[in-house]
């Protein structure tokens, strides 16, 4: 690995969160076409799994993950608590990702139950946010689905999402 792709390596293992190529352009000083080029030359190095890491396109950007030859013995090692979420709040969450935007009323004429609570635990755990308010009587916020939910989930846009008559039941495996 050259040194221009070690400092890209770098990069990505500081951030420690996904980057776009707009993003690593600026911080590299080179253009986002040349910045691409690295990015693609970067994951095919680390495709074959020598260094134990890849990189993954998600959230419109990429980020650094364990290779998945290694993901058992990291696994073992880190004994990893993925964040948990119930079954009603992976409920709303499919909802709101299927049907975005989406007033807290349509998420729960759709459940048939209070949102409530559970609308508010995803926002604190950054799963989705207010994107607007409803333009009727009373105007209602508007609930969508966030840039962590993207990441947590990993997927790099909502179009990634499986068809809907899959979605929910996917959700909703372990």
């Amino acid at each position: 690995m050259n040194e221009t792709l070690a400092e890209l390596l770098a990069v990505f293992f500081a951030a420690g969160r996904p980057l776009t190529v707009p993003e690593l352009a600026g911080g590299l000083e080179r253009s986002e076409e040349e910045t691409q080029r690295l990015v693609g030359r970067l994951r095919d190095a680390l495709e074959a799994g020598l260094h134990g890491v890849a990189l993954e396109e998600v959230a419109g950007g990429w980020r650094l993950i364990v290779h998945p030859r290694f993901v058992e013995p990291v696994r073992r090692t880190l004994r990893p608590r993925p964040p948990r979420l119930s079954a009603a709040a992976l409920e709303v969450l499919a909802i709101v990702a299927y049907h975005q935007p989406v007033t807290r009323p349509e998420v729960e004429a759709m459940r048939g139950k209070n949102s409530d609570a559970v609308i508010e635990g995803l926002l604190e755990r950054g799963l989705v946010e207010i994107v607007g308010e409803k333009p009727v009587v009373g105007r209602p916020r508007l609930y969508g689905t966030t840039q962590r939910f993207l990441e947590v989930f990993g997927l790099a846009s909502l179009e990634d999402l499986p068809p809907l008559e899959e979605g929910p039941a996917l959700l909703l495996r372990d």
